[in-house]
């Protein structure tokens, strides 16, 4: 099977900056996405910090957001969603490729992230884009028998995806 471009087969699709008014649907997003979501002033924090908080629009629908923060040479991706009916069209990847060109364009040196276990989805996801397992975080998420833990992964922005 000869391999497809994401261009190829992905609806038109615009990464733009977060504003305060993106808030509500970021929320309903997030609270169809997770179990334990983050609260509003979660969100709200984020864009009065100054993080990379961008969404993606599909046709007048926001499809997902992003949120990343950077510092001392390194990004933090804290959160990546995208609504169901979005899944699996290349979305999340491109919104991945977008944050890390602006942390290489801010300097930063390394992204790091954390991810369950138990979402392989987005395990893969990460792993295609060079992501490595650099350790675990016990106990990190909440779930819904107690605890789960996080994957803690790691990518040098000298030689990650371009």
């Amino acid at each position: 099977m000869a391999s497809v471009k994401y261009e190829e087969y992905l609806p038109d699709a615009q990464i733009r900056p977060m504003h305060e008014f993106d808030v509500p649907v970021v929320i309903a997003i997030e609270r169809a996405g997770y179990g334990f979501p983050w609260s509003e002033g979660i969100f709200r924090d984020c864009l009065r910090v100054g993080y990379i908080c961008r969404v993606v629009d599909v046709e007048g629908t926001m499809a997902g957001y992003g949120i990343m923060s950077t510092g001392a040479g390194e990004a933090h991706i804290l959160n990546v969603c995208m609504r169901e009916q979005f899944r699996g069209r290349g979305l999340a990847r491109r919104l991945m490729l977008h944050l890390l060109e602006r942390a290489r364009a801010a300097g930063m040196r390394e992204a790091f992230l954390e991810v369950r276990p138990s979402n392989t989805i987005a395990g893969h996801l990460y792993a295609t884009l060079g992501f490595e397992k650099v350790g675990m975080r016990r106990g990190y998420y909440q779930a819904a028998q107690g605890r789960e833990d996080a994957a803690v992964l790691r990518l040098s922005l000298d030689c990650g995806p371009n």
